[in-house]
C-alpha cells in the first residue's frame, strides 16, 4: 500500500470514529437531560404527597398534660414536606374543647380545617359552626383560631344566634372560648319576642363606632387575655 493510501485510510478511521464520538456525546447529553427532567418531577410529585393519611379519625389532642381537645374526622392527611408543614382535614371536622376540668367549651365543625402545627394556627373553611357553653351559635366562611395568642377571628360575614336576638357583621374576634367577643362592623340586630323576629332600634341607638357592646360582646381591649 503506498503511503498515500495509508494516509486516506488513518483519515478515514479517524473521520468514522469523531462521527461516533460525536453521536455517543449527543446520546449522552440527551440521556443526561431526560434523567434531569424525570428526577425533578419526582421531588416534586413526592413534596406534594401526605407522609400520612388516616380515615375515620378520633384523637385527643393534650397540652401541658392535660386534654384539650377531641377532633373527629372522616380523613387526616400530615404534610409534613410542604412549605409550610400542615395537617388537612379536607373531608370535614369536629371538634370539642375542654376546659382543665374536662367539660366542653365550645364545640366546632368545618367542611374543611388545616392546622399549621409549627404556628399552632387552625384555618377553617366552609359552613363553620362553633356553639359555646353559653348555647350561643356562631356560622361564617372562615374562621382562624391562633392557639398561641388564644385569639379566633375572621374578616368574613358572621351570624351569631343568642337566646333573645341574632347578630349579623363582618368581621369578627373572639377568646378561644368564644365569650368574649367584638364584631366589626354590625349589619343587622334582630330581636326575638313571642315567637316573631323584629328588627332592632336604628343602629345608632344599639352600636357604638359601629361596635356592639354588650355584657356577651365587648372590645377586645376588654378581654381577660389570661
Amino acid at each position: 500500500m503506498s503511503v498515500e493510501q495509508k494516509s486516506l485510510s488513518n483519515y478515514t478511521n479517524m473521520s468514522i470514529a469523531v462521527v461516533f464520538g460525536a453521536i455517543a456525546m449527543l446520546i449522552l447529553f440527551a440521556s443526561c437531560g431526560k434523567n434531569n427532567k424525570y428526577t425533578g418531577e419526582a421531588i416534586l410529585e413526592r413534596d406534594s404527597m401526605p407522609s400520612m393519611v388516616t380515615h375515620d379519625v378520633e384523637t385527643f389532642i393534650s397540652d401541658s398534660g392535660i386534654v384539650r381537645y377531641r377532633v373527629l374526622a372522616d380523613e387526616w392527611s400530615i404534610f409534613d414536606r410542604k412549605n409550610p408543614p400542615h395537617w388537612a382535614f379536607e373531608k370535614g371536622m369536629y371538634m370539642e374543647q375542654f376546659d382543665s376540668l374536662h367539660n366542653v367549651e365550645a364545640s366546632i365543625k368545618s367542611d374543611t380545617a388545616y392546622y399549621y402545627d409549627r404556628k399552632k394556627l387552625w384555618k377553617l373553611v366552609g359552613n363553620v359552626e362553633i356553639e359555646n357553653h353559653n348555647g350561643e351559635r356562631f356560622t361564617t366562611e372562615l374562621l382562624y383560631w391562633n392557639q398561641v395568642t388564644e385569639r379566633v377571628y375572621s374578616d368574613k360575614f358572621i351570624r351569631i344566634v343568642q337566646p333573645d336576638r341574632i347578630i349579623e357583621g363582618e368581621g369578627f374576634d373572639s377568646n378561644q372560648q368564644f365569650t368574649a367577643y367584638q364584631i366589626h362592623s354590625i349589619k343587622g340586630v334582630f330581636y326575638v319576642d313571642e315567637e316573631q323576629t323584629q328588627a332592632a332600634p336604628p343602629m345608632q341607638d344599639t352600636l357604638n363606632n359601629d361596635t356592639l357592646k354588650t355584657n356577651t360582646v365587648v372590645p377586645m381591649t376588654e378581654i381577660n387575655e389570661n
